[in-house]
């Protein structure tokens, strides 16, 4: 008998598969493999098929898995993957590797004396794919991945970043992962949905599959097994591989399945619960080993699937060959294996195992070793430090010793915070509020609180964060003194700042200032300030960016006086975005200097703030995203997923821009999910507009009415977007619906909001719509546009297309023809990626360029009414071939439309203009009017409403008005 099945059985279109990925290496493209499925399922026996026969092949194979010790540990399973390297074999140039081998010392202890801690981890990402081009480059490699359900956030933004780029490199990357909701199951679909990898899901063995698996563990053929223990085998264990092969070892082992002559045979009843079955098999099999080998192994299982050599060897007071000959009796029972990627390791063959042995542990006995595991890895390794700090921690609380493990717990979580890993770092820190909440113990809590707040709120855990404030009143009058308790309540500003709940932030800062009128502390008040600054700009009310900028220079010198880098960065973030009114190059130098503050302390999270408000100046200034979409991809590699949220919601607003409506209302609607789930109003808010913008662009009014009243539900009165969504939105819709009494009107209320509560958003219309608008009507003149052309927002791409337009209309006024059209030539390349802006633009110029004699208007016209026509926009379509009839011009004929003509009309013979004129009825307009409307003569009307009488069978207008009334279609403008 076996005690594993030498047969991979059920897994024939997976093995092929992964053979398909192999033997691609030979024409050097590489590719992705995400192996899925729950526990015991054979992911790891494929994973080890796949990995022979790189090895037969001649490839270079590392292995990695993720931690299963306690708390994540970052960078675990590539780090285990990577030593391979340096164990012997094939020698490889390390030299190639130029200044990526100092990143790499993150993850390579050989190289850890010149690391570079803190850096991107994109360039830690592109570090790792630069080592597997080098050591891949003679005969291909295989990176194995392993559990990466236990894997910590920072090595899957890693993982993900080499997904994208092995197509060009001999390697596999094959990854493995439980179908249970996780990041790594996230990140497998998200790769799959995107077509860099593929993912394998490795669903249960069927009933044949199992009889197959069973005789190829009692090595005789498949018919020659009992039909009653393939039945119970199949039934019990689910179609799980691992369940199968532990409940016959079981079954053999209790003899109710025994070898006669040539035949297995079934001799008593097979009861079979799998947990305890598991449990009483994997004890007997230790048991075979002894005391010592069981006592051994209980110490192993209590420092989790894998375990060092050297703790074990210290916890169990045993000498070299003893712990050897008692390791090798565990692999010969099929419960142990050497873990090949990390020397002088060795791992449990299933995590059932471990859990097995911890399960016949009494409390008592299983805090002892905890504790004894921890004295251990303390002395074997000072300070702790990597993996061995988030271990102990585990240990510590294991062993009973609460306030120890909450220190460790608090300590490894700033370390992962120090170091970029938001995910880990939050993690680990909820591990040590929940212990010393449950002691409590407030002075140590107060301290942990400090660090996981902002953590919290950067990965987009508000709830949580909000949780954690509800309970500070118990540290007032708990030994907690009043400068860390107001270090608390700003850390809750901040926050809430970040929740976009402006009220409850300016609460906790009154809370904050009132705890310090007694302390006097210069850097205390600075802290204070900067989140007031923020949460100033949030506030409805004329003077908030004054006030804003007051405490933000305040903070500032706070900042430079007394070394307070965090400080120094938030208040020149702000302090450039206040400075984008006034000039955008100041606005730069301000996010320079944060960010330089930022590279200088090692401080991740505030230079990605810093690099995404460089990049919104790039957007502002010339519609470029590339250094936001960097920001973004930094921010979701940090885990700052608030961050990356607020970054893909102005990213939403330039698909819109740009006339990529199905790409904006999807990534939009996405994003608004999460958002709202979340309760990021700052985001929600502005997808809202967004959303606002994309239906007013298309002309669609019920659509972006929906949308504002979601917006208004969303305490959007008086909030920084209020404007974008009146100028964005409403006055673009009354544009596309030809009427611009509304539009001026609505923009006249942009301006009244900016005023009442100015805006750091510049793009309501008011810096160039509207100047183009007063131009057209004659209420602004020379002195206007030089004002409006000297403004910053004046300057910004998206205002200054009208600018330009403003300044041809005044040239052509003043019969500088040539100046004129050069100057709508200007404004056609700076409108060239916002397709509806262009056209509109060009519709509205060629109006007084007409009336003026100048430039190309019946051009500009033709091409705007294509546009108009196309996008389904027909009042301006109209428009412009009425402005073309006018100028003599040949008109393109459309009689599309008849589709928005209803059913019972449409029947009884009723044209799309006839329709056109039967919906303007409803308003009770005169034919005069109406023809005006619709841009033809009133006697083509009163034709048109004659026949209309003649087909409804209606006895005169006023019947007929009432008809119109009763249809639901709104009627063109």
């Amino acid at each position: 008998m076996h005690p594993r099945a030498p047969l991979l059985v059920g897994r024939d279109a997976e093995t092929a598969q992964l053979e398909r990925a192999l033997d691609a290496i030979r024409e050097r493209r590489g590719s992705t493999v995400f192996l899925v499925g729950d526990g015991g399922i054979g992911k790891s026996r494929l994973a080890a098929e796949a990995t022979g026969r790189a090895f037969s092949a001649g490839m270079r194979v590392l292995r990695g898995r993720g931690s299963t010790i306690g708390p994540m540990v970052p960078f675990r399973p590539l780090t285990e993957a990577l030593m391979s390297l340096f164990r012997g074999g094939e020698p490889w140039d390390e030299g190639e590797l130029g200044p990526f081998r100092p990143v790499l010392g993150r993850l390579v202890p050989d190289w850890a004396g010149e690391a570079q801690h803190g850096g991107s981890l994109v360039v830690l990402a592109e570090a790792v794919l630069r080592l597997l081009s080098v050591v891949s480059r003679e005969r291909g490699a295989l990176l194995v991945l392993e559990d990466l359900h236990d894997a910590d956030t920072e090595t899957l933004v890693v993982l993900e970043y080499l997904v994208d780029n092995l197509e060009h490199l001999p390697v596999v990357l094959l990854a493995t992962t439980r179908a249970e909701q996780c990041a790594a199951l996230d990140l497998a679909h998200s790769v799959t949905q995107r077509r860099s990898g593929a993912l394998l899901g490795l669903g249960p063995l069927d009933r044949s599959e199992v009889a197959r698996m069973v005789a190829s563990c009692l090595d005789c053929p498949a018919d020659r097994v009992p039909g009653e223990l393939v039945s119970r085998l199949w039934d019990t264990s689910a179609g799980n591989p691992f369940v199968v092969e532990e409940l016959l070892h079981g079954m053999i082992g209790h003899g109710t399945v025994v070898h006669r002559g040539d035949a297995w045979e079934v001799v008593g009843p097979l009861r079979t619960e799998v947990p305890s079955t598991l449990v009483r098999g994997i004890a007997h099999r230790t048991d075979r080993l002894g005391p010592q080998g069981r006592t051994l192994l209980s110490a192993a299982a209590v420092l989790g699937r894998r375990f060092p050599l050297s703790v074990l060897q210290r916890m169990s007071d045993t000498d070299d060959h003893g712990l050897l000959g008692l390791l090798h009796a565990g692999v010969a029972a099929q419960l142990v294996v050497p873990d090949e990627p990390a020397p002088d390791w060795y791992a449990f063959r299933h995590p059932l195992t471990a859990e097995a042995l911890l399960a016949q542990l009494t409390p008592t006995d299983r805090a002892k070793l905890s504790g004894r595991a921890a004295e251990v890895v303390e002395e074997l390794h000072p300070g702790l430090p990597g993996e061995w700090c988030p271990l102990v921690a585990a240990l510590r609380r294991d062993a009973g010793d609460e306030v120890g493990a909450a220190r460790l717990f608090s300590e490894a979580g700033r370390r992962a915070l120090a170091d970029g890993a938001v995910g880990s770092g939050v993690s680990l820190l909820l591990g040590a509020d929940e212990l010393l909440a449950r002691r409590q113990d407030w002075v140590a809590r107060a301290e942990v609180l400090e660090s996981l707040l902002p953590a919290l709120a950067e990965s987009g855990e508000f709830d949580r964060a909000f949780e954690r404030a509800e309970g500070l009143h118990e540290l007032v009058g708990a030994g907690v003194e009043a400068d860390r308790l107001a270090v608390l309540h700003t850390r809750l500003a901040k926050v809430a700042h970040l929740a976009g709940r402006w009220a409850d932030g300016n609460a906790q800062i009154a809370e904050a200032r009132a705890l310090l009128e007694t302390v006097r502390d210069p850097a205390q008040t600075a802290a204070v300030d900067v989140v007031a600054a923020y949460l100033a700009l949030d506030t409805p009310g004329p003077d908030r960016t004054e006030t804003a900028e007051k405490l933000a220079r305040a903070a500032v010198s706070a900042a430079d006086a007394g070394a307070l880098p965090a400080v120094a960065c938030q208040a020149w973030e702000l302090l450039g975005v206040l400075a984008r009114e006034r000039d955008l190059d100041e606005a730069r130098l301000c996010f320079e200097r944060a960010r330089r503050i930022a590279e200088q302390h090692r401080m991740p999270i505030p230079r990605t703030y810093a690099m995404v408000r460089m990049g919104g100046n790039e957007w502002l200034a010339d519609g470029e995203t590339r250094t936001l979409e960097q920001a973004r991809d930094e921010a979701l590699r940090l885990g700052a997923v608030t961050i990356a949220y607020s970054i893909d919601a102005i990213l939403v607003l330039q698909a819109v821009l740009v006339g990529r409506f199905e790409e904006a209302a999807r990534l939009g609607d996405e994003l608004l999910t999460t958002a709202v789930r979340l309760r990021l109003a700052p985001v929600v808010r502005y997808v809202l507009m967004t959303r606002a913008t994309l239906a007013a662009h298309q002309g669609d009014r019920a659509a972006m009415e929906g949308a504002l009243r979601e917006f208004t539900g969303w305490d959007g009165a008086g909030s920084q977007e209020e404007p974008l969504c009146i100028g964005l939105a409403r006055a673009f819709c009354a544009l596309l619906e030809e009427n611009r009494p509304l539009a001026l009107a609505e923009l006249d209320r942009a301006r009244a909001q900016e005023r009442d509560s100015p805006t750091t958003f510049h793009l309501s219309g008011v810096h160039g719509l509207r100047l183009l608008l007063d131009v057209l009507a004659g209420e602004a003149g020379w002195d206007e546009y030089r004002r409006a052309a000297a403004t910053s927002a004046g300057r910004m791409r998206w205002n200054r297309q009208f600018v330009l337009l403003a300044h041809a209309v005044l040239l052509g006024r003043s019969d500088d023809r040539a100046a004129a059209a050069a100057a709508v030539a200007e404004a056609e390349l700076l409108a060239a990626p916002y397709p509806t802006t262009l056209h509109l633009g060009l519709r509205l110029t060629a109006e007084a360029a007409l009336e003026d004699g100048w430039g190309d208007p019946a051009g500009w016209l033709r091409r705007a009414e294509e546009h108009f026509h196309a996008a389904a926009v027909p009042d301006v379509a109209g428009a412009c071939r009425a402005l073309l009839r006018q100028s003599g011009a040949p008109v393109r004929q459309r009689r599309s439309g008849a589709d928005r003509i209803p059913a019972p009309l449409r029947t009884l013979g009723v044209t799309v203009r006839e329709y056109e004129v039967f919906q303007l009825l409803a308003e009770r307009l005169s034919n005069k009017a109406i023809a005006g409307r619709l841009y033809i003569s009133p006697r083509t009307v009163e034709k048109h409403v004659a026949a209309l009488l003649t087909k409804t069978a209606r006895p005169d207008r006023e019947a007929l008005c009432d008809l119109s009334a009763s249809e639901a279609a709104p009627a063109p403008r």
